[in-house]
């Protein structure tokens, strides 16, 4: 079928799909840039500045700093006089020591091409599409940031896509609260006169210890995990200071709350059997947990489908990010897509090193197919946006 004899769907589909061949090679050099310059959170400067001159040579306008960060950017196309709006989401920090390891490279190259893909659509979608740039996303999310000053209050629909091992609608994100404890004691001469001291890390270690014994009766789906950040200065010297950061991760904001408030029992507990003191902070933003919708989903398995995209094991945890806090906002779409063997796992070196492989390229393409026909499928058909935005409101 040609001209009057498809859908509107269909020829924005097809004008899509011949963008997307014109702008392949520019995001694939993106990627390769990206995945040999690494940058880690916070410090995206070339990073952002590469992406923010990419955008403004292709016509859009670029507010950079944005909402406080450096490293953030808003990227608008056109008159923005839609009904509508779209937020595409584009993370591009590193991990320390492995660099794209977590393929923020490939994920800011697809969210690139699928901007660029569509930005001459707007007016047949009734729709502004901007580019979000949103750093920091391994560390103090600057979603959750840009969530938490309206960024997101007045868009239809977030999304973005998450490079993994296998391919996935909906990962399990789970909620993410990261803090410092610190116990303090007294200090006294190890040898001499122990009992003068009071051991600060023998609270830590006695924190440990609890929540060890915590971890049976938490739910599955619950995970705890920390370090010692200070221990002491000398093995001659009763510590103290002592302190440990933890992440405590549930797939509900609700049951995480609970949680946090048990491992501050476990802290008090040990704070009084060793007769210290102990000061709880954060270390980061709080992750939420990504809220889920029905009809997004749906639409998305329509996608993968017509991709011919197998759906890997819909039960692993993915972990968190920052763009839960944006799910809680407005509708809000995360899948993943496959570029290395599920034995692979994501922040491990072998993930860094298939960033830059043909699959990889591969998963580009199919990652921003992905996200532009969940635009297309959506913003073309007035029940199925209807029905999403039921959905988020839990009508």
């Amino acid at each position: 079928m040609r001209g009057n004899d498809m859908s509107i769907y269909e020829q924005l589909k097809e004008k899509a799909y011949l963008n997307m061949e014109n702008y392949k090679s520019l995001c694939k050099e993106l990627n390769d840039f990206l995945a040999d310059n690494p940058e880690i959170s916070g410090e995206e400067f070339q990073s952002s500045q590469k992406i923010a001159d990419i955008l403004k040579e292709q016509g859009y306008k670029v507010e950079k700093p944005f909402d406080g960060y450096e490293t953030a950017f808003k990227a608008t196309y056109g008159n923005k006089k839609h009904t509508r709006k779209i937020a595409i989401l584009t993370e591009y920090d590193a991990l320390p020591g492995i660099g794209h390891a977590c393929g923020h490279c490939t994920s800011a190259a697809i969210s690139l091409l699928t901007g660029l893909s569509v930005k001459d659509m707007q007016d047949e979608l009734d729709a502004d599409i901007d580019i979000i740039g949103t750093p920091i996303e391994e560390t103090d999310g600057a979603k959750c940031t840009m969530a938490r000053d309206g960024v997101f209050d007045s868009y239809d629909m977030a999304l973005m896509v998450h490079l993994y091992g296998e391919n996935l609608l909906a990962p399990k994100l789970q909620a993410l609260d990261s803090y410092l404890y610190t116990f303090h004691g007294k200090s006294a001469h190890a040898s001499a006169a122990p009992w003068e001291g009071n051991n600060a890390l023998n609270g830590v270690q006695l924190m440990f210890h609890a929540l060890d014994m915590l971890r049976q009766h938490v739910k599955p789906d619950v995970r705890i995990h920390g370090v010692v950040r200070e221990g002491g200065l000398a093995p001659n010297i009763v510590p103290e200071s002592a302190s440990a950061e933890f992440y405590f991760r549930s797939m509900d904001r609700g049951d995480l709350n609970e949680l946090v408030k048990k491992a501050d029992d476990c802290a008090k507990g040990a704070a009084i059997a060793t007769q210290t003191t102990f000061e709880r902070v954060a270390t980061a933003e709080s992750y939420d947990n990504l809220k889920g919708n029905r009809t997004g989903n749906a639409v998305l398995a329509e996608t993968y489908a017509e991709l011919g995209l197998e759906i890997g094991d819909t039960e692993k945890i993915f972990g968190s990010s920052d763009a839960g806090n944006v799910s809680m906002v407005c509708p809000t779409f995360h899948p993943l897509v496959q570029i290395v063997e599920p034995t692979v796992a994501i922040h491990t070196r072998e993930f860094a090193e298939a960033v830059k492989s043909d699959r990889a390229y591969e998963g580009m393409m199919n990652g921003a197919r992905i996200l532009i026909l969940q635009i297309l499928k959506i913003f073309t058909d007035p029940e199925k946006l209807e029905a999403m935005k039921k959905d988020f409101d839990g009508k």
